[in-house]
């Protein structure tokens, strides 16, 4: 080997840098896959069906079908794809879809003998509509897109309210006077639309027997706040 070829081979101040900057960027990367491989460990989908408010279904069945309503969560990079699919319900009727603290119904059905008419904190997500004069108007899908499972939260720190989850799913009757036929009294109405003038809840999903937390919780964790491990 030549003097002048030793020379071009010499370690050099900028070759040792780089090398170093290059060894802890690959080195860094190596370190955040844990984080990432913990992440993934976590259901990518979850699935569970709402179950209607049992006074109300003669206002919310087509009359000769049993209605579902049945929801699909898949974990994204992002956020979360949530599908709620519906059948049997009357043609024609609307509906608004919230995210909520609470539900009204226990694990096995029965009425919560603890709820107040309180459903906690609430997001609206979307709009749901029933169709008409198809062969399949009484069925329908909608999709949303956000934030969703295990993380799903608000704060409002004027009204000191702390980070709280709305694991439960529900939807409302967006037109009050729909349900009058069944007892929802003539002239009251609930927030749960975008006018704030909105019927009953129609839908809604019901808590684990064990942990008590909404189906959003994918991952329940008793060590956590929410009892959620996010």
């Amino acid at each position: 080997m030549t003097a002048a070829t030793r020379t071009l081979f010499r370690p050099t101040k900028t070759r040792i840098l780089y090398t170093a900057l290059l060894i802890a960027v690959l080195v860094g990367v190596g370190y955040r896959v844990v984080p990432s491989d913990a992440a993934s460990s976590k259901r990518d989908q979850i699935k569970f069906d709402l179950f209607p408010s049992k006074l109300l279904l003669p206002c919310i069945a087509n009359g000769h079908d049993t209605p579902t309503a049945h929801v699909k969560v898949e974990r994204e990079n992002l956020n979360d794809e949530l599908t709620l699919t519906f059948d049997g319900l009357k043609p024609g009727l609307k509906f608004d879809l919230f995210t909520v603290q609470h539900s009204n119904q226990l694990a096995n059905g029965d009425p919560d003998p603890n709820f107040r008419g309180s459903f906690g904190l609430a997001w609206y997500q979307s709009d749901v509509e029933v169709g008409r004069g198809s062969s399949d108007h009484d069925a329908g899908r909608v999709t949303i897109h956000t934030i969703l499972l295990d993380q799903i939260f608000g704060f409002d720190p004027d009204v000191s309210l702390a980070p709280t989850n709305t694991f439960h799913v529900g939807f409302w009757f967006n037109d009050p006077a729909d349900a009058v036929p069944c007892g929802f009294p003539p002239g009251m109405f609930t927030p749960f639309n975008g006018e704030h003038h909105a019927g009953p809840v129609a839908f809604i999903s019901r808590p684990d027997a064990g942990t008590g937390l909404g189906p959003l919780c994918s991952d329940p964790d008793s060590s956590q706040p929410s009892g959620c491990n996010p």
